[in-house]
């Protein structure tokens, strides 16, 4: 699930609207709509005051089923900057860290 849907979700479990999220966030209200509308990647402080509304760390946020999970800086800069690749650039690093990971298996 990537952030929006995530964030999405939260927000159907809460039955929360935009505006509802925005003034739980302390966010602009435009913040969130421009999020979902123009398709903007969160920002990483956007994420943490969405989090706090929500009474959630980071782990949970960007954990599967509810799992925590520990992302170090660097993977949630990662992840971040995953939030803002069109579909095609996804399919490109994909394909890219497949080849990596090929290529460090034929040098063992």
């Amino acid at each position: 699930m990537d952030v929006k849907e995530r964030i999405k979700s939260l927000m159907e479990e809460k039955e929360w609207s935009e505006y509802r999220l925005a003034k739980e966030a302390e966010l602009p209200q435009s913040t969130i709509s421009h999020l979902f509308k123009r398709n903007n990647a969160p920002t990483f402080p956007t994420i943490e005051a969405i989090c706090r509304a929500f009474g959630i760390t980071l782990a949970q946020f960007f954990a599967d089923d509810g799992e925590a999970i520990a992302l170090s800086s660097e993977q949630k800069e990662v992840l971040l900057l995953w939030g803002t690749l069109s579909d095609e650039q996804k399919q490109s690093v994909k394909m890219s860290c497949a080849s990596l990971m090929v290529y460090n298996n034929d040098l063992l």
